[in-house]
């Protein structure tokens, strides 16, 4: 999540039993749009203007000001004459305290989160409302993005194929991917505690992960149905703190699953896997740090995370060139702060430009 900032819940157990659905009992908004806002003011107008041409009409939306220091309120106020739109302001507590918060004046039975610098394309919600409304065993309702702003190119976040349904376990090695404007029950929010304000980072895989373990599936949807925004020095676009941030969402979900769960052993590897990239990202930070001699040292403790001729001959160069190191590794930083949430969780990304 691209919102920085760090209640917190306790984390949810199995129950296998699907949450019933009330969608069509219900004469009220069918789903809630929730919009954080925080240094987005200037960019606000394009997302919520995204949300008034939904072609899916039944919607209530959420806009909460997180202690913002632009003008949020001024950028919300042109839009406050249409009934469905509604505006909080908090002081500053972070994205996750700023998302409970909001969610929990909502009236409508599912909830979509759209950040405040996002867009929806027109048939978001007319796609995703109906999955979630015809089977209670769904979870959440997640789709593809066009990622677009500060990237070299135009690209979707999914460009290899997709399973359209996933379990636990998928959501957690991150072979089902979830887009952060992803559709919920509102039920199974409170089931699972909310958004957990401990995390700094993760925050929304950590929520996923959380839906998940009540049992039931994730659904995709291939169209591409939003937009996501990347911004310079935006949150997302730091690696090692994405790293930390699966680490503690995979510590939590071990400690809450059963002792015979079997998706145990996968979240042991994937613990092992990301402690080692960290101590990758680690290291690259010493080098550009300046202490070239140490993070070199780390750095081939830890070259088991990539592989490829372009890293063979970076590693040759620098034991020969040793001071080439920070330079070409401060390069990488900035020509791969983020382009998709694969490049910034795995330094083999590297291996893509050669």
């Amino acid at each position: 999540m691209k919102d920085d900032s760090p209640h917190a819940p306790a984390p949810a157990l199995r129950t296998g039993t699907p949450s019933a659905s009330t969608a069509h009992a219900y004469d009220g908004p069918r789903v809630c749009v929730i919009v954080p806002a925080y240094g987005v003011a200037h960019l606000l107008g394009e997302a919520l203007t995204s949300l008034q041409r939904q072609t899916f009409n039944a919607w209530e939306c959420l806009v909460i000001d997180d202690g913002s220091p632009d003008d949020v309120a001024g950028a919300v106020a042109p839009f406050l004459a249409d009934p469905r739109i509604r505006f909080l302001a908090t002081a500053n507590h972070g994205v996750s305290a700023a998302r409970n918060t909001a969610i929990a004046e909502a009236r409508a039975p599912l909830i979509a989160l759209l950040d405040g610098d996002d867009l929806f394309r027109p048939t978001y919600l007319a796609k995703v409302v109906p999955v979630l409304e015809a089977d209670p065993a769904v979870r959440l309702v997640t789709c593809n993005a066009q990622i677009f702003g500060a990237v070299t190119r135009l690209r979707n976040c999914v460009e290899r194929p997709h399973a359209l349904q996933g379990g636990l376990a998928e959501v957690l090695d991150r072979s089902f991917n979830v887009y952060i404007g992803t559709t919920f029950r509102r039920g199974d929010y409170t089931a699972v505690g909310g958004f957990d304000t401990r995390m700094a980072q993760s925050e929304d895989f950590d929520l996923w992960v959380r839906l998940m373990m009540l049992g039931g599936t994730a659904r995709y949807m291939s169209e591409v149905l939003a937009q996501y925004r990347v911004r310079p020095g935006s949150a997302s676009a730091n690696a090692g703190r994405m790293l930390l941030g699966n680490i503690r969402t995979y510590e939590k979900a071990r400690a809450a699953l059963p002792a015979d769960a079997p998706e145990l052993a996968l979240l042991d590897r994937l613990l092992t896997d990301s402690r080692a990239a960290l101590a990758f990202e680690h290291a690259i930070d010493c080098i550009i740090d300046g202490d070239t001699r140490r993070g070199l040292a780390e750095l081939r403790h830890a070259r088991g995370q990539v592989a490829g001729f372009t890293w063979r001959a970076s590693f040759a160069l620098w034991n020969l060139f040793p001071a080439l190191a920070r330079p070409m590794l401060r390069w990488r930083r900035r020509a791969h702060t983020r382009g998709g949430a694969e490049l910034a969780l795995h330094p083999s990304f590297l291996e893509t430009e050669g």
